[in-house]
C-alpha cells in the first residue's frame, strides 16, 4: 500500500516541452493529411473536402501538408532514433506479446524509453512516411516538375502510374498503424499525460518501462507533488 502511495506522488519527465510540440504538429499534420488524402482517394470520401473550402483547395493544400508531416517525422526521428534501436529484449516482449495483450505485466521483460510494439511503429511510420514523400512528389505537378529540374530527368507516366499505387497502399498502411498507435495511448492507462504534460506517474514508468525509469531516478530526474 505504501508503494501505491508513494508512486502516485512521484512524476517522472518523459518529453521535453519542445518534444511534445515536435510531436503534435506531426500529430495534427497527419491527420489533416489523412483527410484531404481520403477525400482526393475515392467519391465516398469527398464530403471531407469540404474541411477545406472544397475539393480544389484540398488537392493545392494536401502535398504542403506532407511536406509538413515529412520535416516534423524527421525532427523527431533525430530526437528519438537512438532509443529506437532494437535490443535483445525486444524479442524477448515479442514472443511475450500475449501477455501484453491481457496485461500480465509480471511476464514481461524489462524494458527502456520504447519497448518493441513502440519501436515497430517508429520504425514502419518513417519507411511509409519517407515513401509517401518521395511518390507524393512524384503526382505531385509543382514538386515534380522542381525535381526534374534539378536532376535532369523526365518521369514517364509508367513510373507516375506505379507512383500512384504505391502512394495508395502507404497511405492505407500508416492510417493503420496510425490507428494502432492511438489506440495503445489510450488503452495503456496515464500514456497520454507523456504527450500532454511531459510526465508519466512512478508507477507508470515501474509497470511499463522499468529500466527507463531506474535510469531517469539515477540522473535525478523525478518530480514529487503533494
Amino acid at each position: 500500500m505504501s508503494q501505491t502511495k508513494t508512486s502516485a506522488r512521484v512524476r517522472v519527465r518523459r518529453y521535453s516541452g519542445s518534444a511534445r510540440i515536435n510531436h503534435w504538429i506531426v500529430a495534427i499534420s497527419f491527420v489533416l493529411l489523412m483527410l484531404s488524402g481520403l477525400s482526393l482517394f475515392h467519391p465516398t470520401f469527398f464530403p471531407l473536402s469540404a474541411l477545406f473550402g472544397g475539393l480544389q483547395v484540398a488537392r493545392e493544400v494536401h502535398p504542403w501538408l506532407g511536406l509538413l508531416l515529412a520535416v516534423g517525422f524527421l525532427g523527431l526521428f533525430i530526437r528519438f532514433f537512438p532509443q529506437n534501436l532494437p535490443e535483445r529484449t525486444d524479442w524477448v516482449w515479442l514472443a511475450r506479446l500475449r501477455h501484453v495483450l491481457t496485461a500480465n505485466d509480471h511476464y514481461l521483460p524489462e524494458v527502456g524509453k520504447y519497448n518493441a510494439g513502440q519501436k515497430f511503429v517508429f520504425w514502419s511510420q518513417f519507411v511509409l512516411i519517407a515513401t509517401l514523400l518521395v511518390t507524393g512528389i512524384g503526382l505531385w505537378d509543382q514538386g515534380l516538375a522542381y525535381v526534374e529540374s534539378a536532376l535532369g530527368f523526365k518521369a514517364t507516366i509508367e513510373q507516375q502510374r506505379w507512383a500512384a499505387l504505391i502512394h495508395s497502399i502507404a497511405a492505407v498502411l500508416a492510417i493503420a498503424i496510425w490507428i494502432i498507435h492511438v489506440y495503445a495511448a489510450i488503452w495503456v492507462r496515464g500514456t497520454i499525460s507523456a504527450m500532454t504534460r511531459g510526465t508519466v506517474t512512478g508507477g507508470w514508468g515501474w509497470r511499463h518501462h522499468r529500466k527507463w525509469l531506474r535510469k531517469e531516478v539515477e540522473k535525478g530526474g523525478v518530480e514529487k507533488t503533494a
